[in-house]
């Protein structure tokens, strides 16, 4: 019996001895990518710094720019804070969502322009605010739009509106125009910035947030158009 039991023990050392040495590689293959994503994010900042440090001053054009450099600098701040392991999500706030919808429009309006194609904003939700992240409101609004521009045809039109607690941002097109294939000659650098040869990721993106603030999402395409709606839950006054 204990003959066995010693056959046992040693015949387990060599798998203990697997395991302890695929573990060692394992975090070895760990701390190497995440030294190279460090690395990768301090390369990031420095032609983020030279844009912040380039933008002209009082212009309406350095404004949006401005807005954009920071919501691209909270999200490298994110990527960074999950790449070490380190808490992502910060406590709620009241968001006052007037000033971050017209924001995040304010941004799109160049993107609207070069593509000749109109973005309006009607609000009619007051000074309505919702508990939670701005950061990740901002983003979730500004991927609905984001995903109209490269996906849909014609106007865009962001509405607003706060009924019986609920705020609904509706994002609407004229329909889909997404073929998915590339251009002619690729995507070039514009479209490998917005993300045109990849897919679902924005929408992704807003389904989190609207989860992590008790909404919801719908996306609905029909004969009239594409409309991406928002619904989030109303906080203090607003209500």
């Amino acid at each position: 019996m204990v003959a066995l039991e010693l056959a046992e023990v040693a015949a387990g050392f060599p798998l203990a001895a697997s395991f302890a040495i695929a573990g060692g590689f394992t975090a070895l293959r760990e701390g190497r990518r995440r030294h190279a994503l460090n690395e990768a994010m301090h390369e990031l900042r420095r032609p983020l710094q030279v844009l912040a440090l380039s933008l002209p001053e009082n212009s309406a054009a350095a404004e949006r720019l401005d807005s954009s450099l920071r919501m691209t600098a909270a999200a490298a701040a994110r990527l960074e804070r999950t790449i070490n392991g380190e808490k992502t999500i910060e406590p709620p706030t009241p968001v006052p969502l007037r000033e971050t919808v017209t924001a995040v429009v304010g941004r799109w309006q160049a993107v609207a322009k070069l593509a000749e194609r109109s973005l309006d904003l009607r609000w009619e939700a007051g000074e309505s605010r919702v508990s939670g992240s701005e950061f990740e409101l901002g983003q979730a609004v500004d991927n609905l739009i984001s995903n109209a521009y490269e996906h849909g045809t014609g106007p865009v039109r962001v509405e607003v509106q706060a009924t019986a607690g609920v705020l609904r941002v509706a994002v609407r097109d004229a329909g889909s125009c997404d073929s998915g294939l590339p251009p002619a000659g690729g995507w070039g650098i514009r479209g490998w910035i917005g993300g045109r040869a990849r897919h679902g990721h924005g929408l992704r993106v807003v389904r989190r947030v609207a989860a992590r603030h008790g909404g919801r999402f719908r996306l609905r395409r029909g004969e009239r158009g594409t409309e991406a709606m928002l619904e989030l839950p109303l906080t203090g006054a607003g209500r």
